[in-house]
């Protein structure tokens, strides 16, 4: 579907409104990452070779030499094909050795062992967000979100009916759930709360502690908790990741999960939803691809610790990067330092700027004079935010930042 430059044929396109002061895409089917980003690429300038186009928007770092995927991974997918011992279909809840992997691989890191029998694999973490919400939806059913949050979550819960309800995160507490902000939503028909952590969009990474009063608060409402953590591991500050199966005895947990981040492979669209005695209602889509699966015992077991080390050590420097380049521009204030995904909430003071009215039309006109792609906050629940994504070369970072504030100071109020 192609679009014309501008602004106006944007918004033509994609209707924003608000409602009580929060930014949402009109149509549930419109909130998705990858359609705003579109929009907003659509608005780049081409012509200008002087600028080549900076990604600060995606969530993709494939693209990038530092961010390319273990050789071990590689060859163990060509090892797979190769073997002809994966060219059959697939069984309906996954290839039992790729089921047995991530039973193991996911245990490490909990109090208990889990079975292949608890792993059910997806066509990545989105297909794992739609067969759960699916097999949660009945009618007056709702689900808790978080704001901000991945907004797929909401376009796929109005696919399936299913109402949302929406619980702040607190930018002044390093993001963490407001947990009163729970208890007033959830009534008797609520079925669920998502938790996104690692966190995307906030780059939050929430405490033991954190997640044992949101495992206690879920058990007190009796709601299950769907665990999105799906950048699992991807964390470079104080505070280390716990999966929120540690609390499995506490509340029921559905995690989900796929290769997608911590492997940089996206593409390969493996992953995974893990939950103890799997409902038979989720035997209604299709399988990943079985040579992936083959290959995932020796993906999850065999990659050199060195290879997640050096990633982390490339998403440190360019999250340090990110934080104290925005320090220096008075137009945007960072509330936290990310500490884990690929992700930083930014926000925008709009009263600074002579002739941007908000954060889309900043992104908009960033990409047209600037060659650079950041995702428009209200994208994600919050107007007059911006998610940026460091998991870039810290070069083109560099460079995507400099822009940002010379088209900032560019569009300043004058003082009289």
């Amino acid at each position: 579907m192609e679009m014309e430059n501008g602004t106006d044929s944007a918004e033509e396109r994609w209707n924003f409104r608000q409602d009580e002061g929060e930014g949402e895409l009109e149509k549930a089917s419109a909130i998705t990452v990858r359609g705003v980003l579109d929009m907003i690429m659509a608005n780049l300038n081409l012509d200008d070779d002087r600028k080549p186009p900076v990604p600060l928007g995606h969530g993709d770092p494939s693209v990038f030499p530092c961010f390319r995927t273990s050789t071990v991974a590689e060859d163990a997918i060509v090892a797979a094909l190769r073997s002809s011992n994966f060219n059959r279909y697939s069984p309906t809840n996954g290839v039992l050795s790729a089921r047995r992997a991530v039973a193991e691989y996911l245990s490490h890191d909990l109090p208990h062992s889990l079975s292949s029998d608890d792993v059910y694999m997806t066509l990545g973490c989105v297909q794992a967000i739609e067969i759960i919400l699916t097999a949660l939806a009945s009618p007056g059913a709702n689900i808790l979100l978080p704001r901000p949050g991945f907004p797929y979550y909401e376009s796929r819960a109005a696919c399936s009916n299913l109402e949302v309800r929406h619980f702040d995160l607190l930018p002044d507490q390093r993001w963490e759930v407001d947990l009163e902000s729970v208890k007033a939503i959830s009534d008797e028909n609520t079925v669920a709360m998502v938790v996104i952590n690692p966190g995307n969009p906030c780059g939050s990474v929430y405490t033991r502690q954190h997640l044992e009063k949101i495992a206690e608060m879920a058990r007190k409402l009796r709601i299950l908790v769907i665990a999105d953590e799906v950048y699992e591991r991807l964390t470079f500050g104080s505070t280390p990741f716990v999966p929120m199966g540690v609390f499995g005895t506490v509340v029921p947990v559905v995690t989900l999960g796929s290769v997608s981040k911590r492997w940089s492979a996206p593409g390969w669209r493996l992953g995974w939803i893990v939950i103890k005695k799997i409902i038979g209602c989720l035997n209604v889509s299709s399988d990943p691809v079985t040579f992936l699966q083959g290959a995932l015992p020796d993906i999850l077991h065999k990659t050199k610790e060195d290879y997640f080390s050096k990633i982390i050590d490339v998403l440190r420097e360019t999250a340090d990067i990110c934080y104290d380049t925005i320090k220096e521009i008075p137009f945007l204030a960072c509330p936290n330092k990310s500490e884990g995904s690929m992700f930083v909430m930014v926000k925008l003071n709009v009263s600074l700027l002579d002739d941007i009215s908000d954060d889309l039309e900043f992104c908009l006109k960033l990409a047209k004079e600037e060659s650079v792609v950041v995702l428009p906050g209200v994208a994600v629940g919050m107007k007059n935010w911006l998610r940026i994504t460091f998991a870039v070369e810290p070069s083109v970072l560099e460079d995507g930042l400099g822009r940002i504030k010379a088209f900032c100071q560019r569009h300043a109020k004058t003082v009289p």
